[in-house]
């Protein structure tokens, strides 16, 4: 480094020797060159070895070289070839700022060259080119202009610059296209251009408040170039116009009852002018009412104009007002509108009906079309809210009828039943067609008035009344009541049984009717075994006038009761109530020893009989049926049994309470006799004995036979005397168990659902024979005989012999 640096330093020295020596050696040269600013880097500007004759291959070994000017290098030169070019771009502008276009812009610098030591003064001439725009301090300029300044007037506005040289700089101004503006273009002292703005026509602020221009400099290079400012005129306003309303007058609907406070309308007035010139104030004129004016209320800033107080389209339906816009200026001008307010009729009024006439009574055979009552609607309202509609229920029997205007008539239109609907409420309903609708009604009362046009009914038409048997005379049977729904006399009912007889005896004598509720009541005692039924008709009649009148059928049957105990008809008792039979001890098991046969007069369950024992010596030794009463051995008689045996049997029957008779059989056990009495029940019987039976089965037929003649006459007779013939009893015959559940064996049983007659047989000497009893005036019966067992064969194994007679059962009996 030591080294390095003295070397440097010795270097130093013989430069500034050598340069020394040179100085004073020295010759100076001017040369002079012109160029055009601008020029590409590398531009060569001339041949600085020849214009100073200088050698071109030494120019590297005398070291040429050229001064920095500002820190920069404009021109260099070329060793190789000696030429002088641009190295750095040259701007006119920059080198010379403030010259002016009367001015020239120099570059000078000085060349130096060694051995020998010469300078060279250059002299570089900078031509300027159209190269910048003209353009104006400021890009906007804002002027304001009163719309009342005079044609002609002249404003001043900021020129424009231009950094180029003499014709390169600006030349003249142009003014963008105006009726109102113009310019006229000044040379300054110094050769600068300006312009004046001229106004050349009178500005109004309300046709256009604001100009916007734009002025235009132009300078004189090739191509021109050209630079722009805007200008903007402010027109300022005076107070030349008047309010105007958007019209000259306003129809406006308002709806009746509108809240206070409510906006009916917002005027509108607008004032070209700005400023406390446009500021407007509303006022009603004198010629606006004072009605008005208290109906309505207007804003004075806005122009609203609201409802004061309550608005009734009845009351007043139009109003008229005028309305001042006023401005503020320092001379105020105003203007006029005239506004209507028209009421709109409200749907507020509910509609009026009133009944001017009215029949509330009239008879239910009121004929249709009938008019009953007159009325009258009416609605304050207008138009479509006024109009009503007139309507009753289309579930009565009532119509309205449009008579006149307004009035209806309200009439009968179906057939009226007052036992149906006795009265009327009749709702008259009346409603507008306003929205909403409103209705108002007014109801009515119509009372039906009765007419006898209703027959008395029954609540059957046929009546089956069941009476017990021994009833006491004067009891009631039933109540028959019939219901007539008309009213008063034509509702009052009198009750009477229709006069009817029976084997000479009128129904009054058997029955009698309360005329006045129906109650009917039997005058006498039935029995049933007599009189089972009896068929007649009642009538129910009104006291209207005419009287109506309906029947109906009582069919009263008599019911048994248990009055008759039973009655034993077998084993015949001659004496008394014991009865003596002998049996063999030789009787095998099973052996029917006698049968208990009783009959009872009642029927149905009255007559079912059944059969006990209340005494019986040796219950091992005989049993009891209790439904035929047949008594049989339960075993052979062995010597340990007694000689003598005691048999008590009750007879009961399934009355309520139960009704019984009793019968004793003394049984006495004989040894002897045994076989003949077998060979006599196998044997025929002797001719005696069959000539006897034979006699009274003869006597008991043709008795039978002229009965049956004397009751098919008595019967013919009286069904000519009858409507209707009575129905006789069935006949049957049951050898073992009756139509009234009674049994019969050995014995002759009679039987006709009510009454129960004996024909039994009776132990003679002989053998057996009939006897018979008392029957029944009008008795039906059938008489059958069966032998009795002899006790050595089974009672089916008998031969039977029947005898049968029959009778027909008259309608009445005494």
């Amino acid at each position: 480094m030591n080294e390095f640096a003295s070397a440097n330093a010795w270097a130093r020295y013989v430069f500034v020797c050598l340069l020394f020596t040179d100085i004073l050696n020295v010759s100076f040269a001017v040369i002079h060159y012109s160029i055009t600013e601008e020029m590409e880097e590398g531009s060569i500007v001339a041949n600085l070895a020849t214009d100073l004759g200088l050698d071109v291959k030494s120019l590297t070994n005398r070291r040429m070289r050229l001064d920095v000017i500002a820190n920069k290098k404009y021109l260099d030169v070329n060793m190789d070839t000696g030429d002088l070019y641009i190295s750095e771009r040259i701007d006119r502008e920059n080198l010379c700022p403030f010259k002016m276009s009367t001015s020239n812009c120099f570059l000078k610098l000085d060349a130096a060259i060694e051995n020998p030591a010469r300078m060279f003064n250059i002299e570089l001439e900078i031509v300027d080119i159209n190269d910048n725009a003209p353009h104006f301090r400021r890009d906007t300029m804002h002027l304001d202009i009163s719309e009342s300044t005079p044609t002609g007037e002249r404003f001043s506005l900021n020129n424009a610059v231009d950094p180029d040289f003499g014709s390169n700089s600006v030349e003249t101004y142009y003014l963008s296209e105006s009726e109102h503006f113009t310019i006229e273009i000044q040379t300054g002292r110094d050769g600068s251009k300006f312009a004046d703005l001229i106004l050349k026509k009178a500005l109004d602020r309300e046709e256009q408040a604001v100009h916007n221009l734009i002025l235009t400099a132009v300078d004189g290079g090739v191509p021109a170039r050209s630079g722009i400012a805007n200008i903007t005129v402010r027109v300022l306003d005076t107070n030349d116009n008047a309010p105007q309303f958007d019209k000259e007058s306003y129809t406006i609907s308002l709806s009746e009852n509108s809240p206070i406070g409510s906006l009916v309308a917002k005027l509108n007035a607008t004032d070209s002018d700005e400023g406390s010139n446009a500021e407007i104030l509303y006022l009603f004129s004198l010629y606006t009412s004072e009605k008005t004016q208290a109906t309505f209320s207007l804003n004075e800033d806005n122009g609203e104009i609201t409802v004061k107080e309550t608005i009734n389209y009845e009351d007043f339906r139009i109003y008229d007002m005028e309305i001042i816009a006023k401005d503020k200026g320092s001379n105020s001008l105003s203007g006029h509108c005239k506004v209507t307010v028209l009421v709109t009729d409200m749907n507020d009024n509910h509609p009026e009906v009133s009944v001017k006439s009215f029949q509330s009574l009239v008879t239910e055979a009121v004929a249709v079309n009938t008019v009953i009552a007159v009325v009258c609607v009416s609605d304050k309202d207008s138009g479509e809210n006024g109009h009503v509609d007139v309507h009753v229920s289309d579930q009565l029997p009532f119509a309205l009828r449009e008579s006149l205007d307004g009035h209806y008539e309200l009439v009968v239109s179906e057939s009226l039943d007052r036992e149906k609907v006795p009265e009327y409420e009749i709702t008259i309903t009346v409603t507008d067609r306003g929205s909403p609708q409103l209705s108002n009604n007014e109801t009515i009362v119509l009372e039906l008035l009765d007419v006898n046009d209703n027959v008395p009914q029954f609540s059957q038409s046929f009546y089956t009344i069941p009476v017990m048997e021994n009833n006491a005379p004067g009891a009631l049977l039933s109540s028959l009541t019939a219901l007539d729904p008309d009213l008063h006399e034509n509702q009052y009912l009198v009750y009477f049984i229709i006069e009817k007889e029976i084997v000479n005896t009128s129904m009054s004598m058997l029955f009698s009717i309360n005329p006045e509720n129906g109650n009917l009541y039997a005058l006498k005692t039935f029995d049933y075994e007599i009189e089972k039924e009896f068929l007649f008709h009642i009538e129910a009649r009104d006291c209207g006038v005419p009287p109506l009148g309906s029947n109906a059928t009582v069919h009263v049957i008599i019911m048994d009761q248990n009055d008759h105990a039973p009655l034993i008809v077998s084993p015949w008792r001659a004496h008394g109530f014991v009865v003596e039979e002998k049996i063999p001890r030789s009787t095998d098991k099973g052996t029917l020893i006698a049968k208990v046969i009783a009959i009872d007069t009642d029927s149905a369950q009255n007559s079912q009989i059944t059969y006990q024992f209340l005494q019986n010596t040796d219950t091992t030794l005989f049993t009891l049926d209790q439904y035929n009463g047949e008594i049989r051995t339960m075993r052979m008689f062995s010597y340990r049994d007694a000689h003598h045996q005691r048999l008590v049997v009750i007879a009961k029957d399934n009355g309520e309470p139960s009704l019984s008779a009793t019968v004793t059989i003394n049984l006495s056990i004989v040894e002897t006799a045994l076989k003949a009495y077998s060979d006599m029940s196998e044997m025929p019987l002797e001719h005696e004995v069959f000539s006897d039976l034979n006699l009274y089965l003869v006597i008991g037929l043709g008795s039978v036979s002229f009965l049956l003649l004397i009751t098919i006459l008595v019967t013919i007779v009286l069904k000519c005397q009858k409507p209707k013939p009575s129905k006789a009893p069935s006949t049957c015959r049951n050898s073992v168990i009756s139509e009234s559940n009674s049994t019969s064996a050995d014995s002759t049983l009679v039987s006709n659902n009510t009454y129960w007659h004996s024909l039994f047989l009776a132990k003679t000497r002989k053998g057996k024979m009939v006897v018979r009893q008392p029957v029944p005036k009008g008795a039906t019966y059938i008489v059958s005989s069966i032998p009795r067992s002899t006790g050595l064969t089974d009672t089916s194994d008998s031969t039977a012999s029947t005898l049968q007679a029959s009778t027909t059962t008259s309608s009445s009996s005494s």
